[in-house]
């Protein structure tokens, strides 16, 4: 947000929570950052968050609003003089390997380029000591993955929830879902759909997220019922145990 050429309410309004970009998210467990899809924001994204240290990126998919910004992971090399390990399903590590295809070839260095470590993932793993499951759910007819990391689950471009993917999304604490407007979509949930699998799966909190200009925040946000809303950017949310 804005959409380039557009002048509806939302593309025009001064509320900064409205002035969207495209969504990834920053998962902290004590000491270990992860990053979850690296959009072609990324490196504004990390700039305004104060984003300096990275020790993973977990990929939903391979379409450019989630992949474009991989190579802004080159900065991380250079502050951290080591490579980044990345995980995703087999159809989205093939798909950066084309779309990235000169970091995998010899090239010259020039201003350099992102040191990644592709691992193929297709069922729960251990990264840092974290455990971290795939949810397989589906964008249209694309597979692609969910993840779930302790009581936070994160499920952005999706249009079905299986009922076994349904299973392991139980007992959260937060719910982060992707809705893309009011109206059905062929491969997104409407906002409805997205109320209705909150309603189901019962978290804590649920915060949607990956929306169009066809949500304004504010007004949408007071028509949900209580624990769901629209996320912002910037949007930070502490799940520690108080105790």
């Amino acid at each position: 947000m804005p959409m380039i050429g557009c002048k509806c309410p939302v593309c025009t309004s001064s509320d900064p929570r409205n002035r969207r970009t495209r969504t990834s998210a920053l998962v902290s467990c004590g000491e270990k950052h992860i990053i979850i899809d690296t959009t072609p924001e990324f490196r504004l994204q990390c700039l305004k968050n104060n984003v300096d240290y990275l020790d993973g990126v977990l990929f939903t998919h391979a379409h450019a609003d989630h992949i474009f910004g991989l190579d802004d992971v080159r900065a991380f090399n250079e502050l951290q003089k080591k490579s980044i390990p990345c995980f995703g399903s087999q159809d989205t590590l093939d798909a950066i390997r084309r779309s990235f295809e000169y970091i995998f070839i010899e090239t010259q260095e020039g201003g350099g380029k992102p040191k990644i470590e592709l691992n193929q993932i297709d069922c729960p793993f251990e990264f840092g000591g974290i455990k971290i499951t795939p949810i397989p759910v589906m964008h249209g007819v694309m597979p692609v993955y969910g993840y779930r990391i302790g009581k936070l689950a994160y499920v952005t471009d999706c249009s079905y929830i299986p009922d076994e993917s349904k299973e392991l999304l139980r007992g959260l604490e937060l719910l982060v879902i992707g809705v893309v407007r009011r109206i059905p979509h062929e491969t997104h949930l409407s906002l409805g759909e997205g109320v209705e699998i909150s309603s189901e799966l019962a978290p804590r909190m649920t915060r949607f997220v990956h929306m169009s200009h066809r949500l304004e925040h504010e007004s949408t946000n007071n028509e949900l019922p209580p624990g769901i809303e629209l996320a912002y950017d910037g949007l930070s949310i502490d799940l520690s145990d108080p105790d």
